[in-house]
């Protein structure tokens, strides 16, 4: 309700609106004119005692200059906590809303998303894929896994309140919930080079209905776990890793009896490395492993894997991902 209020009121003052087309998008705008509005209030009263006593104490006048007034710190030290209370509870409230907004839920669909000059290609669980475009479900929670394959660019948002850096060489991700169907604007808002002004799309939301019928309706493949099967043996990844295949749960149990660490349920767990210490088997070290395998070798392995940067392509790297983390419903 107060975000509502927030909300409509700023925007009856300002004749500025963006419709709020998400689930956290009137939150963002309600910390944000909350924000607006404490700064204003603060300012207001800095610079209303500066007027006050410019006016009070200007040439000419009768006010008394000779300090006797008795001196009280009351004041000062009542209006500095009041606003000591309200901007830590304004950043109590952005910090919790960050955390949120990279915590997407167990049940959000996943989207690859990978930037390229100069422009967007989303590719679907299904193996659908898009161009400067993203069709959504209403309700649905989405994730979005990103990466770049050039330059840094930015992946925005506007009527979803969402904006996020878009890095080659590695994996960002956020997630939103549209809540209201309808067509929506997808910018780059990173100067990405000479056509970053053409570097846009549209995100279309779509009752679940009408989406399931786009997505059987633009199904071009058998889905990117399967592609990323099919490549796991084409880059000769299976001649090593034999993944899936029977006697590996036994194979774990004598390091020397594999050439390679095996992948079954290794998403998502830990894994000991060489040097000591461990690190989870999430999307940046699956990525890392496949291209710089040198980096981080796991513990009781020696590092015979060849690095496939340069041949592996962001797309391939998308459904190798997608295969390998299937692997892990094997655990």
């Amino acid at each position: 309700m107060i975000q509502d209020l927030l909300t409509n009121a700023i925007s009856a003052i300002t004749g500025l609106h963006l419709r709020p087309a998400s689930s956290s998008a009137r939150e963002t705008d309600a910390l944000l004119f909350a924000l607006i509005g404490g700064t204003i209030l603060v300012l207001g009263l800095v610079f209303g005692l500066m007027l006050y006593y410019v006016v009070r104490y200007r040439h000419g006048t009768k006010a008394s200059r000779d300090g006797s007034d008795a001196k009280s710190w009351r004041f000062e030290i009542s209006w500095t906590v009041a606003t000591l209370v309200v901007f830590f509870g304004l950043f109590v409230w952005g910090a919790d809303l960050y955390v949120r907004l990279f915590q997407p839920p167990a049940n959000a669909i996943r989207i690859a998303v990978t930037g390229k000059q100069w422009m967007w290609k989303a590719e679907h669980p299904g193996g659908q894929s898009e161009i400067n475009a993203l069709h959504v479900p209403i309700n649905q929670p989405i994730e979005l896994l990103m990466t770049s394959e050039d330059v840094i660019h930015d992946f925005s948002i506007p009527a979803f309140r969402i904006k996020h850096d878009v890095l080659p060489g590695r994996y960002t991700s956020l997630w939103f919930t549209a809540v209201e169907p309808g067509t929506y604007n997808l910018f780059c808002t990173q100067f990405c080079g000479t056509d970053h002004s053409q570097m846009g799309g549209k995100v279309v939301v779509m009752e679940a209905p009408a989406f399931q019928n786009w997505l059987e309706t633009s199904r071009t493949s058998v889905g990117l776990v399967a592609e990323g099967q099919v490549l796991f043996t084409r880059y000769g990844c299976s001649g090593c890793h034999a993944a899936g295949q029977p006697g590996m749960a036994a194979a774990r149990g004598s390091l020397s009896s594999v050439r390679a660490p095996p992948l079954d349920g290794v998403y998502g767990h830990p894994v000991p490395l060489n040097d000591g210490t461990v690190v989870i088997a999430d999307d940046q070290y699956i990525r890392d492993s496949i291209l710089m395998p040198a980096r981080q070798i796991v513990a009781g392995y020696a590092n015979q894997m060849p690095p496939f940067a340069g041949v592996v392509s962001e797309g391939d790297l998308v459904r190798l991902l997608a295969y390998i983390k299937s692997l892990g419903a094997n655990r």
